[in-house]
């Protein structure tokens, strides 16, 4: 198996603890889809693959409609995606991802995690080296479709995987900036897409012990329960 598979099964548990932060983080994302991109998932797709994996989540109808409508709500402040980067105890590298209607809390209260619990705040940019972006897709396989021949199929989108996960659903893992046309190639394939994560791939993971990974764990536990925190990437190697 390779690396992004390995990743997104490492990640598969750790993941929004609870229903409430799930549908919290699914909101705000299609929100900003729809203000992007406008509210017709048929015209969008960046929206229409949040709102098939709403469902999957079992997210209600009305807050899915409630969130598109946010978008264009002139009343609401609008959320900005940003990330912020820098080391936690011991070196590691950690990325943060938020999406944010109010800009000075939210670095206000990152850099403070990163400041008491024994680590420090970078400045943009500075780790991107450190990970690669890409985009993992979770389908629904089709009777009698050889892994081999699709991924072959797929290269020039940018796909470099394809691998099975332990639902017996195919994991397909491309470049970033490749994602909408793997999301158009699989629809006009008649494939069922479960869900679509955008992630950070670490080049290199760092070991660390027992007692450098609870320090460590502390901080991220801490970033992943602020409201405006979407996503959380690291170096550090998981427990064998």
């Amino acid at each position: 198996m390779g690396r992004a598979f390995e990743f997104r099964k490492a990640r598969k548990f750790k993941r929004w603890g609870n229903m409430a932060r799930t549908f919290t983080r699914i909101g705000k994302e299609i929100t900003i889809a729809a203000k992007a991109g406008g509210p017709d998932p048929d015209g969008n797709p960046r929206l229409r693959m949040l709102m098939q994996q709403a469902k999957k989540e079992n997210m209600p109808k009305e807050n899915v409609e409630r969130a598109i409508k946010k978008a264009f709500d002139k009343d609401q402040s609008d959320y900005k995606e940003i990330n912020y980067e820098g080391y936690g105890p011991h070196g590691i590298a950690i990325f943060v991802e938020t999406a944010t209607d109010n800009n000075m809390r939210t670095v206000s209260n990152v850099r403070s995690y990163f400041n008491k619990l024994g680590g420090s705040l970078g400045t943009s940019g500075s780790l991107q080296f450190l990970f690669d972006h890409k985009v993992i897709f979770n389908v629904v396989p089709k009777e009698g479709v050889d892994l081999d021949e699709l991924e072959l199929e797929l290269i020039d989108y940018g796909v470099e995987e394809i691998a099975k996960d332990d639902d017996d659903n195919l994991v397909i893992a491309g470049d970033f900036d490749q994602n909408s046309a793997i999301q158009k190639y699989l629809e006009d394939a008649g494939f069922e897409i479960n869900s679509a994560e955008f992630v950070r791939i670490p080049n290199d993971l760092k070991q660390v012990t027992p007692e450098q990974r609870e320090s460590v764990q502390k901080l991220l536990d801490r970033l992943e329960e602020d409201e405006d925190v979407q996503n959380v990437f690291h170096n550090m190697a998981e427990e064998e």
